[in-house]
């Protein structure tokens, strides 16, 4: 072990989605780190970036963004590999993370920030961990926190009225979609976790699998994929091992026609949206629409990167992707917006200055 890299200290919050994924991916690689309480504006001073969660190495360095940690940290810890060295599978698993970062997220904060009991808890767990010695009056506390995030993360991401329903089928249909493939195998894609496992363990752990409202359903409703959390949250890469499917499994259908009708039309619609210089834009989804999202540069070099890795594979591996994504509806989104640019260097771990969330609030959860 590089004396380096040992121990990482992790700025981030024991209730924050993508502090949870990054922390599922550090006890399985065995890489010893310890979690420390910080406030986004804290982060911003040292990387320049208002978001959880940040790793700090033991040489001062700053790492930022839990997609670029996670392929940054493969590549000093590459055994065992998350990564499949199948290069189709190896690309569908890095779509599946990109989904579970950017599309669940929505669900996961209107699951935390709309129902009362949800709220009270998380406003309370968030003013006790980030703010306990700010000279304000409790209940004040948690009042702004709940109306900071529903402002920023559950309206201000476009679920309102008309589209609740939806973003809660969406949630409902996860479920039934993680259910079918998590009946047949402990975990995505075989015998041991892999990427896709890791990033639908953000939105699992520390939301869907924690908060009172979610989590009820998620027992009541798809226990095996409560299960798969526990055992994610307990896999060691010394003892939990075994052997991948081949392909990709025929389970995972449902959820890459998911992608190709929710998650790369959202990316799509935002990076014309970046493209025009337009701060707002409206999207048509599975026959809703989501009125006045506000664009996120992200979910550009979130674009930027699956087309990346896209054009990194073989010739041959390029045209068993295509027509693979052409059955499931990726394709046409993926390549929709001729040209993108969103500035973000999203393959250098140590980029100073960008906001890495979809919508840049930088908060926690």
């Amino acid at each position: 072990m590089s004396p380096e890299l040992a121990p990482l200290r992790v700025h981030g919050s024991r209730v924050s989605y993508f502090t949870g994924k990054l922390e599922g991916y550090l006890r399985f690689k065995e890489i010893p780190y310890v979690r420390v309480a910080a406030t986004p504006r804290q982060l911003a001073a040292r990387t320049g970036v208002a978001q959880v969660p940040a790793v700090e190495l033991a040489d001062g360095r700053w790492l930022t963004d839990s997609t670029r940690i996670l392929a940054w940290l493969e590549g000093q810890y590459p055994e065992p590999a998350v990564l499949p060295p199948d290069p189709l599978q190896a690309f569908v698993s890095r779509l599946l993370e990109d989904y579970a970062d950017e599309w669940l997220w929505r669900p996961a904060m209107h699951y935390r920030w709309f129902h009362a009991a949800d709220a009270a808890l998380l406003s309370r767990q968030l003013v006790e961990e980030l703010v306990p010695d700010l000279p304000a009056p409790a209940a004040l506390k948690r009042l702004l926190v709940r109306l900071r995030q529903r402002r920023l993360f559950t309206r201000g991401d476009g679920v309102r009225r008309g589209t609740r329903a939806h973003v809660e089928a969406t949630y409902l249909g996860t479920l039934a979609r993680l259910q079918a493939v998590l009946a047949t195998r402990p975990f995505l894609l075989g015998d041991a976790p892999s990427l896709a496992d890791f990033g639908f363990f953000g939105p699992f752990f520390r939301h869907f699998g924690s908060d009172p409202t979610p989590a009820s359903i998620l027992r009541e409703t798809a226990p095996e994929v409560y299960a798969w959390v526990a055992r994610v949250w307990a896999a060691r890469g010394g003892h939990t091992r075994g052997a991948l499917e081949a392909g990709i499994p025929e389970a995972w259908a449902p959820l890459l026609d998911e992608v190709g009708s929710t998650h790369l039309v959202q990316l799509a619609a935002n990076a014309e949206a970046w493209g025009a210089g337009r701060r707002r834009f409206d999207v048509r989804i599975q026959g809703v629409v989501y009125r006045q999202l506000r664009t996120a540069r992200y979910r550009v070099a979130c674009l930027e990167a699956l087309r990346r890795h896209f054009e990194a594979l073989s010739e041959a591996a390029r045209r068993e992707a295509r027509v693979f994504l052409e059955q499931h509806g990726c394709w046409e989104p993926l390549w929709r917006v001729a040209d993108l640019h969103s500035g973000i260097d999203a393959a250098d771990p140590f980029a100073r200055g960008h906001s890495m969330t979809g919508l840049g609030g930088g908060a926690p959860g």
